[in-house]
């Protein structure tokens, strides 16, 4: 496993996802219970737009 990684259990539909937090746009860190209670929550990921994939 990689350094920092941890290890995670399949969510099954209506599991509640585990908190956790990403770097955002503009180098800003943000995490899952800051929305709890506010909105849904849709995370996506794609590559840079300069990248060759």
């Amino acid at each position: 496993m990689p350094k920092g990684a941890t290890e995670t259990k399949t969510l099954k539909v209506g599991d509640q996802a585990p908190n956790f937090s990403l770097k955002a746009h503009g180098n800003r860190e943000v995490s899952l219970s800051d929305f709890l209670g506010k909105k849904n929550v849709f995370i996506a990921f794609y590559p840079l737009d300069w990248t060759p994939v």
